[in-house]
């Protein structure tokens, strides 16, 4: 399992208070055979931990995930769906996957039940935001999301966040779905974020 203490802030390449972060058995044995974690351009030093998300392509390519080296979600493990895509990683169940929308209930009862300390992992495909409610926004925001109030028909959006934050999380990117700048017929480019965040108590 992923071993970790409560998460409280986070700034720019340091998650901070989530220690002793390790892969876990129960994660999916299928890893990228790149020199550096998720293929991420800059190494890893010890006590960090790497995570690379790229969005989806319109409607036709779906998003991925990967962290530490593992990737978690991806059109060809086929654990994608429109709307959006989450992952948690905490310490008790590892990796629990949630995508699309088709009931806005249940994005809510999966946000609400998410335990302090756990990881959000987030990318949307085709559409994010047509389903949600002000509620599933501000649970968003309270994840340490800025661009969740803001998201609209068919934006791309990728975040990483944490239940518990006291702070915004510098881990998101939002596009916005603008006729002149779209690089597909109706929709943004894909947008894809790879960081290293540090796994040691400060």
């Amino acid at each position: 399992a992923l071993a970790h203490t409560e998460v409280l802030e986070m700034s720019k390449g340091c998650l901070c208070k989530a220690v002793q972060f390790t892969v876990s058995s129960s994660f999916p044995s299928e890893t990228q055979p790149l020199q550096n974690k998720c293929g991420n351009h800059k190494s890893c030093p010890e006590s960090t931990f790497a995570f690379k998300i790229s969005s989806g392509a319109a409607n036709v390519v779906g998003p991925s995930m990967c962290f530490e080296n593992t990737i978690i979600m991806s059109g060809v493990k086929n654990n994608v769906g429109r709307g959006l895509n989450i992952a948690l990683v905490n310490g008790e169940m590892s990796l629990l996957i949630f995508f699309s929308l088709p009931d806005i209930k249940l994005l809510l009862d999966f946000l609400k039940a998410i335990k302090s300390g756990t990881i959000v992992i987030v990318a949307s495909y085709d559409d994010p935001a047509t389903k949600l409610n002000d509620e599933a926004r501000t649970l968003f925001t309270d994840l340490g999301s800025s661009h969740a109030s803001k998201l609209a028909f068919r934006d791309n959006w990728t975040f990483v966040g944490a239940k518990g934050l006291k702070d915004k999380s510098p881990y998101e990117q939002h596009l916005k779905n603008e006729a002149a700048k779209n690089k597909y017929d109706g929709w943004p480019e894909v947008l894809e974020m790879e960081e290293i965040a540090s796994a040691s108590a400060s």
